[in-house]
């Protein structure tokens, strides 16, 4: 070809068609987002004994609530669990309950407290430190994240096996809220505030050693200075259920200074169905003026200002719907084509 030939393309050589190869038959992999399925609670082999099988739960829920960064407000993960234990189960609420998003389970937790603050409302403002951090409008995103964690763990470890019965005895056999209430405080907070709980088989051996057919009479009262989580209740509560008698006809006045520990005695007394004559305080019973008078005092505010509120809400609602009515009445009618 003369050097000054115009530059033509190379024509190319016949080739055969190349086998396509297995890795381009397979579809491409789905999406995460296009792969998640409905999320259900595993079965958790939880120990025989209720006492164990509460510690249990208690340590699973520290050390889920840390590994998630949390924080330190130790009163979300004992607001979240103490809400669970509220819950009455029943078939498909674990699995219902799992597969709420994070920002969803403060509405959840609201609902439930709300519920029992019709019928309890003196117990529930009590526990008003388990529960506020709920109404939060702009809540921590890292937080919920936690409190989700915190759910998830709660239930897979057999929360509600534990504590959602509808036989009051079965949901009293152990204080979820106790071993939690101390696994989550530091060490040189609770030396400070000398918060010892004394332990389930002590309060049950002391409750049966002294509360008897002849000593148990309906209308008598218990009291406790230093209630705790209520754990001295429970076990009185047990026992008189054993000898055939019901805590409702007793009274039960308990008090702590510490708000929180009295926040979760006032969840228990509704866990354990203490019944109506049951009062929990945050005060000093050692002080000599008080006899547990605040007590009392606070839970009759609390039911007034129930009051009021059920009646504020009543009135709108039938203001509301005599509204609507009357527009519908005198609304004109669109005249028929003719």
């Amino acid at each position: 070809m003369p050097d000054d030939a115009p530059f033509l393309p190379r024509t190319a050589a016949p080739t055969t068609p190349r086998p396509v190869p297995s890795w381009a038959k397979k579809k491409p992999p789905k999406s995460k987002a296009a792969t998640r399925t409905k999320v259900t609670a595993r079965k958790y082999h939880a120990p025989q004994d209720p006492h164990e099988h509460a510690h249990k739960i208690a340590e699973n829920v520290i050390e889920t609530w840390y590994q998630s960064f949390g924080g330190s407000s130790i009163d979300v993960p004992l607001g979240t669990v103490a809400a669970l234990a509220l819950l009455r189960n029943r078939t498909g609420l674990d699995d219902w309950i799992l597969n709420l998003q994070p920002s969803q389970l403060p509405q959840l937790f609201k609902e439930i407290y709300l519920g029992y603050w019709i019928k309890r409302p003196d117990l529930i403002d009590r526990a008003i430190r388990l529960h506020d951090w709920a109404w939060n409008p702009d809540p921590d995103t890292q937080q919920l994240r936690a409190v989700h964690a915190v759910t998830n763990r709660a239930i897979n470890t057999g929360l509600l096996d534990l504590t959602g019965h509808d036989d009051p005895w079965r949901r009293s056999e152990a204080d979820v809220l106790s071993p939690l209430l101390t696994g989550l405080r530091h060490k040189s907070d609770k030396k400070w505030r000398g918060e010892y709980h004394t332990p389930a088989a002590v309060s049950d051996l002391m409750a049966n050693m002294t509360v008897d057919k002849d000593f148990a009479k309906p209308g008598m009262s218990f009291r406790e200075p230093a209630v705790g989580s209520g754990g001295m209740f429970r076990s009185v509560a047990q026992r008189l259920r054993d000898l055939g008698l019901n805590p409702h006809d007793f009274h039960w006045y308990g008090n702590d200074i510490d708000s929180l520990a009295a926040a979760c005695a006032a969840v228990n007394t509704i866990i354990w169905d203490l019944g109506p004559n049951c009062f929990i305080g945050c005060a000093n019973s050692l002080a000599p003026e008080d006899d547990y008078g605040k007590t009392l005092a606070e839970a009759r505010d609390a039911f007034t200002q129930r009051d009021k509120a059920v009646d504020a809400a009543t009135f709108i609602a039938a203001t509301d719907g005599a509204l609507r009515l009357l527009n519908k009445i005198t609304t004109p009618k669109e005249k028929a084509p003719a």
